[in-house]
């Protein structure tokens, strides 16, 4: 049976040794070779990396040997490296692209493909879709060049690469890492047994400044936790940041392309608030101007924070891949997404968990604030915002039922608000006239339902979040 080989919301995922094989990762790589040489890219070469999953050096190195023989130089990381470091090795490098081993935030059964464009950027669908069109032919024909990876060594044609240094060097003009070295903060940090690990305390290493960090082993199998830096999976940088007395904590996803946060207290920020403060962060504290760009799946907040500001705010369908262009036609100052995904201006086109927490904590350096506080502060400006969000495994066949419950029936009010506005771009999102918003969509990722809602109370969020279960019959 032909293996069936989806590119979903940011590259593809798998199950390792079920459908994530080494022949299907050979396949990908191949279909991206021939992608590149239509598209006159394959002299510029190929970077790729790979996350702290299981067997992810080897799949790497997999492809690094398709595009050795299919004659692309290809740089190739020589250590588990986060994905906006390997992102921002592409143009640092001037290269066509990069291929990341990684399954971000997915547990550890699962591994992935990425696929970053020239400008460090996830790569956009067409691409993806010229991908996937190739594969059943080469699938078809066992269609793959490769020559062993010693072989290129020795050639030249792999160079192992180290793209931490190049990475530190240029995020040191975008923020002040002396600075936060001499603040005496106490930063617990959680890498989640993922690539971000070491890198906290490299950044803010030398001065008085102290980094306690958990779960900095690699263990592919994540115990304890799904990789992903969310109010559920941070009970223990909780208890850490409590028991430590810890400014803060922050926590990276598996490719360190995510920031989770819990204030000072131990509690977690959600997502939403996290994209709030940054964006504020840039407003206040540092004066620059220039428009947000935010996916369907975040904060009436930065709304409001456009208004007060005086710029725009762009929506998108959710994935950075839709993010990215409108980032750059737009010469955006910020974008992000609920998944705590966030990039920046003057830096690459895509998320950067670790240098979204290096400007969370250079917002609290210079207003010296703790995390709590800085709510306060936000919350004084937008007024109190809450949000939730319940994931639900369901069965890939009942999608379409699941669909049709909703598709079409309008309700009149939800939660008790009347309904001013439904958006069908990606999922069902329902604007209430109260402020308050219930959004349900279908993983890009998994085969998970997700039912998102942001109301000026944690009781009201979650009331609009039965109501959407209730609708969906779920």
């Amino acid at each position: 049976m032909t293996p069936k080989i989806k590119f979903g919301t940011d590259g593809w995922r798998g199950i390792i040794a079920d459908d994530f094989t080494f022949a299907n990762v050979r396949y990908c790589a191949q279909a991206v070779a021939e992608h590149l040489r239509d598209q006159n890219l394959a002299p510029r070469g190929m970077v790729v990396g790979y996350d702290t999953r299981f067997a992810s050096e080897r799949f790497a190195a997999a492809v690094a040997e398709v595009f050795a023989g299919n004659g692309i130089k290809t740089l190739l990381c020589q250590q588990a490296t986060p994905t906006p470091i390997v992102s921002y090795g592409v143009t640092h490098e001037k290269a066509a692209g990069a291929v990341i081993i990684t399954a971000s935030h997915n547990p550890g059964q699962w591994n992935g493909f990425k696929i970053k464009s020239p400008d460090g950027s996830s790569a956009p669908t067409q691409v993806e879709a010229d991908v996937e069109s190739r594969l059943p032919q080469i699938i078809a024909q066992d269609r793959v060049k490769r020559l062993e990876l010693e072989e290129c060594l020795s050639k030249g044609i792999i160079r192992y690469v180290d793209l931490s240094t190049a990475y530190f060097d240029h995020i040191s003009g975008l923020v002040d890492l002396q600075s936060l070295r001499q603040s005496g903060l106490r930063i617990a940090v959680d890498s989640m047994f993922g690539a971000g690990s070491g890198y906290f305390k490299r950044a803010l290493g030398g001065g008085n400044t102290e980094v306690i960090e958990i779960n900095g082993e690699r263990n592919p199998i994540f115990p304890g936790i799904q990789p992903e830096p969310i109010a559920r999976h941070l009970k223990k940088l909780s208890v850490t940041v409590q028991d430590t007395g810890a400014s803060i904590g922050l926590a990276t996803d598996g490719d360190a392309d995510r920031i989770g946060a819990v204030d000072e207290k131990g509690q977690p920020l959600t997502p939403l608030q996290i994209f709030a403060l940054l964006a504020l962060y840039f407003f206040e504290v540092r004066g620059e101007r220039g428009p947000i760009v935010r996916t369907i799946t975040t904060t009436s907040m930065l709304d409001r924070l456009g208004k007060i500001y005086g710029v725009p705010v762009y929506e998108t369908k959710v994935g950075f891949k839709y993010v990215a262009p409108v980032m750059m036609s737009e010469n955006a100052l910020i974008g992000g997404e609920e998944s705590s995904g966030f990039g920046f201006r003057g830096h690459i086109p895509e998320r950067d968990g670790i240098l979204a927490g290096l400007y969370l904590l250079d917002f609290m350096n210079r207003l010296k604030k703790f995390p709590s506080q800085l709510i306060d502060y936000l919350y004084s400006k937008v007024g109190p915002h809450h949000y939730n969000r319940v994931d639900l495994e369901f069965p890939p066949a009942d999608r379409e039922k699941i669909i049709a419950r909703i598709a079409g029936k309008t309700p009149a009010e939800i939660g008790g608000a009347r309904v001013v506005k439904v958006n069908t771009a990606d999922g069902f999102h329902f604007a209430l006239a109260d402020g308050s918003w219930l959004l349900v969509r279908f993983s890009g990722t998994e085969p998970i339902l997700r039912i998102y809602a942001e109301a000026s109370t944690l009781e009201r969020a979650n009331l609009i979040i039965a109501e959407g279960k209730r609708l969906l019959g779920v």
